[in-house]
C-alpha cells in the first residue's frame, strides 16, 4: 500500500484517513465570516471580501457529530491550487 503522508505547513496529514477533501474561500460578508465554495465566490466575489483560501482535510466519519478536520490557509488562489496539485499526486 502506498504511503499517503502529506507533509504540510501545519504538520503531517495522513491522506489515507481523509473522508472529504475540498477547497473553499474564507469570506467576510458584512461582518460574518464563513467558508464558501470557490464557485460561489466566483459568482458573488464582488459582494464579499475574500480573506483567504483554504484546503480542508475532513477526517470525520459519516454520522459523527464532532468534526475532525484540518485546514491549510493560503493568501492566493494560486497557492491553493499548487497545494491541491501536490495532494492530488497521492491519489
Amino acid at each position: 500500500m502506498k504511503e499517503m503522508l502529506y507533509h504540510s505547513k501545519i504538520g503531517m496529514l495522513d491522506l489515507a484517513k481523509v473522508i472529504r477533501l475540498y477547497p473553499a474561500a474564507v469570506v467576510d460578508a458584512h461582518g460574518e465570516i464563513a467558508e464558501m465554495s470557490l464557485e460561489w465566490t466566483e459568482i458573488n466575489g464582488d459582494k464579499v471580501k475574500i480573506i483567504s483560501y483554504v484546503l480542508v482535510f475532513d477526517f470525520t466519519p459519516s454520522g459523527e457529530r464532532v468534526r475532525e478536520k484540518k485546514e491549510l490557509h493560503f493568501e492566493t488562489k494560486e497557492e491553493l491550487f499548487e497545494a491541491m496539485q501536490e495532494v492530488a499526486q497521492f491519489f
